[in-house]
């Protein structure tokens, strides 16, 4: 697994390194343990803020990438330290969460496939296997501008997946290709606590 610690107005220590490390060195045990796509890279970003009015002005944010999805985490609080400590335990939560989903998703597949084939006795059960911006004021006319642009590739998925992917990486929305109609479509949270799929329109 390569990590890779960045700072912004912050110095990566040699200390805040290793502590860094460490800490993410069982966030990938943990995805060993639970049989979960092999992973590739982890990218940790450590920010200050610098803006006297936030409270919480250490920020770190985390990265998993996996031959599967990705999984994304952030905190912040008064100490670097402790923000580490917030953002892998968050990335923890989110490990077991994407494990459980995924057990649940392959026992209903499982029963399924015992339910078609009478006879069959049922096998026992088994475990398978973005960085905050600084705030820029809008100019006097009313009219913002484009600050920043982000380009990534749209992975081919079923909307279960993309679903599931939206909320490893903890954001509103998640945009995606579906696998079944080949065209770009999006997964949003909802209120309610559902989620919603815009699709393309002829």
């Amino acid at each position: 697994m390569k990590i890779q610690i960045k700072g912004r107005n912050v110095a990566v220590t040699e200390a805040l390194q290793d502590y860094a490390e460490e800490k993410l060195a069982r966030v990938h045990r943990l995805l060993q343990e639970r049989h979960i796509d092999e992973v590739s890279r982890v990218e940790l970003e450590l920010i200050f803020e610098k803006n006297p009015s936030i409270a919480a002005p250490n920020v770190a944010e985390a990265t998993i990438f996996t031959r599967g999805p990705v999984i994304r985490a952030k905190e912040s609080s008064d100490d670097m330290y402790a923000s580490i400590d917030l953002v892998t335990d968050k990335l923890q939560r989110r490990v077991k969460k994407y494990h459980d989903k995924l057990y649940h998703k392959n026992q209903r597949h499982m029963h399924a496939k015992v339910e078609a084939s009478p006879g069959v006795e049922e096998p026992p059960a088994a475990a398978t296997a973005a960085a905050p911006e600084e705030i820029t004021p809008p100019p006097a006319d009313g009219h913002g501008r484009i600050v920043k642009t982000k380009q990534f590739a749209l992975k081919p998925m079923g909307v279960d997946e993309a679903t599931l992917q939206l909320e490893l990486i903890g954001h509103d929305f998640f945009v995606f290709t579906n696998a079944e109609t080949n065209a770009t479509n999006i997964v949003y949270r909802r209120r309610d606590g559902h989620y919603g799929l815009i699709e393309p329109t002829a």
